[in-house]
């Protein structure tokens, strides 16, 4: 995984790392181990979450982005699983999610500080 490289040493050329569900634990075994290394991370993070993810309870990956401070950016998607395909409740089709993502994305990495 590319955060566990950025926490051992800056990447050149990385200016922030986007998470596309990151998989904070295996399925439905919640746990916090995998995130450990992220507070060593020194370039922002853009955490993209479902709320339906069984890779990532929400309850852990919130306190991990807020203890990040000002490095991690979560945006959570609602109804979406790890894939993330919402459910048809959520009044979104998956192809709208995933321009949500983009914009998301592209929007997060134009505000991404130059440094000189």
């Amino acid at each position: 995984m590319s955060s566990q490289a950025a926490s051992q040493q800056l990447l050149e050329g990385v200016r922030g790392l986007v998470f596309f569900g990151f998989p904070l634990h295996p399925p439905n075994k919640p746990g916090t181990k995998r995130a450990e290394h992220l507070a060593k991370v020194k370039v922002p993070m853009l955490f993209l979450q479902g709320t339906r993810d069984a890779l990532a309870d929400l309850k852990l990956l919130r306190p991990i982005c807020r203890d990040l401070g000002s490095l991690a950016t979560l945006h959570i998607i609602e109804t979406a699983d790890h894939s993330f395909h919402v459910l048809k409740s959520s009044s979104k089709t998956d192809g709208e999610v995933l321009r949500e993502l983009a914009q998301t994305t592209a929007s997060w990495g134009e505000n991404l500080k130059i440094e000189a």
